[in-house]
């Protein structure tokens, strides 16, 4: 997969700052970088496609997946001559596929029981050798020992989710439990966070808030009607 993609506009994102601080975690924690314009939802570039709605989901991906990270290797190392940040590198995940819940009529292409992806990774500082994980702003991280619902889309380069509405977590498959940002979170720490966030988010990811993959495939179902 290569280290940039295009992406045609940003597509309003859930406040996930909100969800955050309702259990206490603050934005500060949050680490942005360069170089991560290539994973959707991380860094300032915006989604590549549409992803908020299990419409969007159907319209544009080719696949959604039950998948957990099994491996990571370094990938888009990029060095500074100057500033605090010595080097940063992001990550080549590879994912197995748990379920494969919905593909396209014909897809762009097919998927087995392995994929990779790139993924935020690793900055280090230049005085103390520290390395840091980067974080996406409104996504998972993608983590291994953590399981995500994917919808995916095939580029010339390789797999990309649409965008971070379309990266949900999903440990022991339900919906919004598991590793978000970088923090471990319950569905109750989720639905918290949205009394605070917008009254007008209808977006796939808050409807399944609790749900399995059952009600994964029933919205996919309904979108296509």
């Amino acid at each position: 997969m290569g280290e940039r993609s295009v992406m045609p506009r940003r597509v309003p994102a859930r406040p996930l700052a909100a969800v955050l601080a309702a259990v206490g975690i603050t934005a500060g924690v949050l680490v942005g970088g360069p170089g991560l314009e290539s994973v959707p939802g991380c860094g300032m570039s915006g989604d590549p496609y549409p992803s908020q709605t299990a419409k969007d989901w159907v319209t544009y991906a080719d696949h959604v997946v039950v998948a957990g990270p099994t491996g990571e290797r370094e990938t888009g190392r990029r060095t500074y001559a100057k500033g605090p940040v010595a080097y940063a590198m992001d990550r080549r995940v590879t994912f197995r596929v748990d379920s494969l819940l919905w593909s396209r009529a014909s897809p762009r292409h097919a998927i087995g029981s392995d994929f990779d992806m790139v993924a935020p990774g690793w900055q280090v500082y230049r005085s103390s050798g520290a390395r840091v994980a980067q974080t996406a702003t409104d996504a998972p991280r993608l983590e291994i020992g953590h399981t995500y619902l994917l919808a995916l889309r095939r580029q010339e380069d390789g797999w990309v989710v649409l965008g971070e509405g379309a990266a949900v977590p999903f440990d022991d498959h339900t919906g919004d439990r598991g590793e978000w940002c970088g923090r471990v979170l319950s569905e109750q720490d989720v639905a918290e966070g949205e009394r605070f966030s917008r009254h007008d988010d209808h977006s796939l990811e808050k409807a399944l808030l609790g749900q399995d993959e059952d009600a994964v495939k029933r919205a996919l179902a309904a979108a296509r009607d």
